[in-house]
């Protein structure tokens, strides 16, 4: 996995840009993730605890690994490494401009 690196789900419509890379296998809805614009098997549906979904636009942490990605496509499907879910990163508040 490098960073800036398109992936997407074999199990919804899910696809990430890497923003931080480590060594680990992202997931999707509990099947492992192929580079975008490969022609992969569909593996149907995500798995019953990883169907929670992803947002357009939010960024998602895995704490332990220190892997970040940033969905550009939402889907069904819950991004985990290990089967463990990735963390949906809090935006930072900005400060008012009285």
């Amino acid at each position: 996995m490098k960073t800036g690196m398109r992936l997407a789900s074999v199990t919804c419509a899910t696809e990430v840009m890497v923003v931080r890379a480590a060594d680990v296998a992202l997931e999707c809805g509990g099947a492992p993730m192929v580079e975008a614009g490969t022609d992969a098997a569909p593996a149907g549906a995500p798995a019953s605890g990883l169907d929670a979904g992803t947002e357009l636009g939010k960024r998602y942490v895995h704490a332990a690994s220190g892997v970040q990605v940033l969905c550009v496509k939402p889907g069904a499907g819950t991004l985990s490494v290990a089967g463990e879910p990735l963390e949906l990163v809090a935006s930072k508040q900005l400060p008012s401009s009285d």
